[in-house]
């Protein structure tokens, strides 16, 4: 039997696992934001940060997938209770990646909700210029549903909305991107390592690490994996996992990019919000693919809202007890004061694009506990026996270390050039 090319799609989807989360928590409106203003203001010069990072995220992903199928163990829990000083490191992390990520919610929520106001203007152009009360209307009617399915679901549910939410983002952008295709020679230049020598260059080369090689991804990993069923018997699929994903977060990010770069980048336009790529486009690509670009963005947004209500829930039932409970009081709780910072900025009416860039760089913070913890760990032969890391995983997770050290001071230079 013939199968069609977006059914063949949908299947290939299906084989991510927890994976499927991880391209959640990385590729947001955060994302779409940082690689968008990059793309017009820089063009193709910082795809070798996206490549790195990728590539780096992709060993972290092995790392924490490996140890949690071996041990059984998760990540929070582990540290609390295997590290020294551990109590101390995993409240440090759930306190750094909890507030990273309501503030990405916030920003999310405001920019979905405008995404989708301004599709409708283009087909409707008789709705009102003044959109805070429509905006603020759509986030409501967005969190209050993304609620209501997160009270109803279980792991597999959440799977499959992600699988479609993230299918659609990844088709859309790509689409987008062969409408204004930079020349080849300009991409693959983007390869070549260096930061541009301009004010705010180094803000987002901290953001775009921000948000690739972004902590929840590691961090909720092996409980997630716990939900999938998976242990020390799907150790293939959990590398293919692993590897899998970090491929879509690059292509679907890289897309974004290029897409800034044709669109913007040549005629001198730098984005001060997403949706002024939508002005720009129209003209060059028509409506059609305007409202195709609008539909990657608010799928990225709708695939890191649902994810990110769960991130608080999750990581305080891995210090607990180390086990995915969806079904508790203190899931429901938490998820519901997720969802109204997530309605801040969309009361405030603010323009979130600074927010969210803030934010990508304030997550880079955390992400050197993170590595450096599961070095340790994946390290112990007690807990690991045979499956312990060998010379090639630990190269590189050593060198996403001093990799996420570097960025690190990066984002403290950017946030006192953005303070002074």
């Amino acid at each position: 039997m013939k199968v069609s090319l977006l059914k063949r799609i949908w299947l290939t989807m299906l084989t991510v696992g927890p994976g499927i989360f991880c391209i959640g928590y990385t590729i947001g409106t955060g994302s779409v934001t940082s690689m968008a203003k990059a793309g017009s203001q820089f063009g193709m010069q910082l795809l070798w940060v996206l490549t790195l990072s990728a590539l780096f995220a992709w060993i972290l992903m092995e790392a924490y997938g490996r140890y949690a199928i071996i041990t059984g163990g998760t990540s929070i829990y582990s540290f609390r209770t295997r590290l020294k000083f551990g109590k101390v490191l995993a409240i440090l992390i759930i306190i750094g990646v909890i507030w990273g990520q309501w503030n990405s919610l916030t920003g999310i929520l405001g920019i979905s909700a405008n995404a989708i106001y301004e599709g409708l203007q283009l087909f409707i152009p008789g709705l009102p210029a003044e959109s805070y009360w429509p905006v603020l209307g759509i986030a409501i009617v967005i969190i209050v549903i993304m609620y209501a399915l997160l009270l109803v679901g279980n792991y597999s549910f959440f799977e499959k909305i992600l699988v479609f939410f993230v299918t659609l983002m990844g088709i859309s952008f790509i689409i987008s991107m062969f409408v204004v295709l930079p020349a080849p020679g300009e991409i693959v230049a983007g390869f070549i390592p260096r930061i541009p020598n301009v004010e705010g260059a180094k803000l987002m080369t901290a953001a775009f690490v921000g948000t690739t090689m972004a902590a929840p991804t590691f961090i909720v990993r092996p409980l997630l994996m716990k939900g999938k069923g998976w242990t020390a018997v799907n150790t293939k699929e959990q590398s293919r996992d692993a590897l899998v994903s970090a491929i879509i977060m690059f292509l679907i990010s890289g897309a974004i990019m290029v897409t800034a770069t044709g669109a913007l980048f040549h005629q001198g336009l730098v984005i001060t919000k997403v949706l002024d790529m939508v002005y720009t486009l129209e003209p060059i690509a028509g409506r059609y693919a305007v409202a195709l670009f609008l539909v990657g963005t608010i799928s990225a947004g709708l695939s890191s809202v649902f994810p990110i209500l769960m991130v608080a829930p999750l990581l305080i039932a891995d210090y607990r007890a180390g086990e995915l409970d969806t079904g508790s009081k203190l899931f429901r709780i938490l998820a519901a004061i997720a969802c109204l910072v997530g309605l801040i900025i969309p009361i405030l009416g603010a323009n979130p694009i600074l927010a969210q860039i803030v934010t990508q760089v304030l997550n880079v913070f955390v992400l050197p506990l993170v590595i450096g913890g599961i070095i340790y760990l994946v390290n112990r032969e007690e807990y690991m026996g045979k499956h312990k890391a060998g010379v090639l995983l630990n190269i590189g997770m050593s060198a996403a270390f001093i990799f996420s050290c570097i960025i690190a001071y990066t984002g403290v230079l950017a946030l006192i050039e953005l303070i002074s």
